[in-house]
């Protein structure tokens, strides 16, 4: 009587089979005179990812590098019939070291290598609000409004006028307790849709860290925080990535298109914080 092979010995058989045919695919492939052209361009179109940076208690973003997809690329190629650039497919290498994977620190700024400018707005009140939208939509520029959840709760009509604009929470009546921040993102979600990813403070505070640490929410701590003589404070301290914090108020709504025209001729783009930074390309 023929002994029945075990059904342990049959799956070891299968895995075996299995990993000799991918093997055998692997070498057959990386003789194939497309894949051979293909990695000859590695080095052309190759980007190292750059590391965030860790400073004491700050970080400042990484960035995301390229390489070749070599699977994509091939399948490209294989299905056009001959090796052609054009076809060459890329995927984003992550830096090891990320502002992703830190939330217990302060970001200070975005990449250097990018001239971005992220705006921040502190929002309290209605004063100044409209005309500061008014001079953002005539200069096509996009900024962030950082809100307090009383101002969220009594201002909804304003809120739908900022909503083309990032969103984030700035405390809840000049208080950040955990409890009181959640409802501030819920009533922001509520009216947006949209949920912040961001927190706000000036100066090294525990509490603000901790509290957003917990509701995996990042804390900025802006690079300039000026409330007048805006154009004058920025032209001197002008920077790559630099995140600047603007006081809505008489001062900032006088000074704030020249401001903006001057960046633009200095060749820097305006963009939201989400925007400056990150780590993407």
């Amino acid at each position: 009587m023929k002994k029945l092979i075990s059904p342990v010995a049959i799956i070891l058989l299968l895995v075996v089979s299995f990993y000799y045919t991918n093997k055998s695919v692997s070498v057959l492939r990386n003789a194939d005179p497309i894949m051979k052209e293909l990695k000859s361009t590695e080095k052309k179109y190759k980007i190292n990812p750059i590391n965030a940076q860790i400073i004491g208690e700050n970080i400042i973003s990484g960035k995301n590098g390229k390489t070749i997809d070599y699977e994509k690329s091939y399948n490209k190629m294989k299905r056009y019939g001959t090796y052609n650039e054009s076809l060459t497919a890329l995927k984003e290498l992550q830096p090891v070291i990320s502002i992703n994977d830190n939330y217990d620190k302060y970001i200070v700024s975005g990449n250097k290598k990018n001239r971005n400018i992220a705006l921040v707005f502190k929002v309290k009140n209605n004063e100044n609000i409209i005309n500061v939208l008014s001079i953002l939509k005539s200069k096509n520029v996009v900024a962030t409004f950082f809100l307090d959840g009383t101002y969220l709760e009594k201002n909804i009509t304003t809120i739908r006028n900022i909503s083309n604009h990032e969103l984030e929470i700035l405390s809840y009546n000049n208080e950040f307790e955990e409890a009181f921040i959640k409802t501030s993102i819920s009533y922001l979600n509520s009216l947006t849709g949209k949920s912040p990813k961001y927190c706000y403070t000036e100066e090294s505070n525990e509490e603000i860290l901790n509290t957003c640490e917990k509701l995996n929410l990042h804390t900025i701590k802006p690079t300039l925080v000026l409330s007048k003589n805006i154009y004058h404070e920025i032209k001197n301290n002008l920077s790559n990535s630099i995140i600047i914090s603007l006081e809505v108020n008489n001062y900032v709504e006088k000074e704030l298109s020249t401001t903006i025209d001057y960046l633009k001729k200095k060749g820097y783009k305006i963009v939201s914080l989400d925007n400056a930074l990150k780590e993407e390309n």
